[in-house]
């Protein structure tokens, strides 16, 4: 067990390499929530998240011996640029593996540091293993990416910093995967300010640390599946549970629509860029899982690392959870002009016209009919609904896809 003395420590070696992030106040959250709520933007890290952070931690403390031999570390994304950065900063040499259908961008973004990169396995699990063998083959250091004492107080100088700005913090809220970042995190702010409340927040698709802590000891969440890969872990390590058990006040769990939803606010309201898992903390607080208290709140945002396309269909959906994208079906007679009166009463509402597309062949379609499918951006769901009673008023036939809007 680690106490706060190792994550001060940490904290001097830490500031070497890793910029503080200043927390960000978010008055959207805090007119919504009747409270004083500020992000955490660990997405703007060089990396991208928080992890290099408890990588320097740790490989500061190599020995010579262990330096010269390198270290080996497995990841699909963050830990493996933490790692890679850290070594190329501190001069060790590094192998990281990663699983075959890692995200060509990800593997980039690691190899641009330097390191040397195997991609091998199927998942995280397979990597793991083939890290693991490199280690024992060539005698080279593994880097565990959250089940180690000096990763867990690296990363608990986020909890350091969260004080430091915010001595009248009550409230802090934190993802949960394999709980590195929260131990660390509930660790620091209880051992400094007991009264202080932690939140954890873990998707609802792979609630590892939900069920460890009911069972009382970790277990394994088989076939997890959530859009929040940063923190799809299927177990809970050893060392962050037995923090979490005896400082983590409460655990949320929110599912991928109420994350996508979380990842627009943030785009759109904070102008922040933030990964699914990263958000997790933020759709909580939308979805009304983590109790209205006055005080103040840090909510901390983990990483930023999503990929481009990606996060296209995230906005798309979290626009359409929204009632601001609506796909609508509108069946028409098949005569010259019926389209254009369709636009025409479209445009008397005030919707923008995303996409249109006009299908006449089908064996669903009417001899004489045809169907339109036409994709808008309103301006709320309320919108939404006046332009479908205004077809349908004209006569117009309007069904909305099941589980479009």
């Amino acid at each position: 067990m680690i106490g706060l003395k190792d994550i001060q420590e940490a904290a001097l070696v830490v500031e070497t390499f890793v910029r503080p992030t200043p927390h960000i106040y978010s008055y959207t959250l805090s007119q919504l929530m009747d409270r004083q709520i500020y992000l955490k933007p660990e997405n703007l890290q060089r990396t991208g998240s928080f992890k290099l952070r408890g990588a320097c931690n740790r490989m500061v403390s190599l020995t010579p011996q262990e330096k010269a031999a390198g270290v080996v570390a497995a990841s699909a994304g963050n830990h493996a640029q933490g790692v890679a950065l850290a070594a190329q900063l501190l001069g060790v040499g590094a192998t990281i593996v990663m699983p075959e259908e890692t995200p060509l961008n990800k593997v980039e973004r690691t190899r641009s540091f330097g390191p040397t990169v195997i991609l091998k396995g199927s998942s995280l699990d397979e990597a793991l293993a083939v890290a693991r063998e490199e280690s024992a083959r060539h005698g080279l250091t593994f880097i565990h990416g959250y089940d180690d004492p000096k990763i867990i107080a690296g990363q608990g100088t986020v909890g350091i910093e969260i004080l430091r700005d915010l001595p009248d913090c009550d409230t802090v809220v934190v993802p949960v995967g394999g709980g590195g970042l929260a131990a660390g995190v509930a660790l620091a702010v209880k051992s400094q300010k007991p009264g202080i409340r932690v939140v954890g927040v873990q998707a609802s698709g792979c609630p590892s640390t939900v069920r460890a802590l009911a069972a009382g000891h970790p277990v394994s969440v088989e076939n997890p599946r959530t859009i929040a890969d940063g923190i799809r872990v299927s177990r809970v390590g050893d060392a962050p549970f037995e923090i979490l058990r005896h400082h983590l006040d409460d655990m949320v769990l929110v599912d991928d629509e109420e994350i996508s939803r979380a990842i627009v606010v943030l785009m759109e309201k904070s102008k922040l860029v933030v990964e699914a898992a990263g958000a997790v903390g933020v759709a909580a607080l939308l979805s009304d899982k983590i109790p209205h208290m006055a005080g103040v709140m840090s909510v901390v945002l983990s990483g930023g690392n999503i990929d481009t396309n990606f996060f296209i269909r995230m906005l798309e959906r979290g626009l359409t959870h929204e009632g601001r994208l609506i796909l609508l079906r509108v069946s028409i007679v098949d005569k010259p002009g019926q389209l254009a009166k369709v636009l025409g009463i479209l445009a008397e509402t005030g919707a923008n016209v995303l996409d249109v597309k006009h299908y006449r062949a089908g064996w669903q379609l009417p001899l004489e009919g045809t169907e339109l499918e036409i994709l808008l951006e309103t301006r709320d769901p309320g919108h939404g609904s006046m332009i479908v009673e205004r077809l349908r008023l004209q006569g117009y036939p309007v069904r909305i896809p099941e589980g479009v809007a």
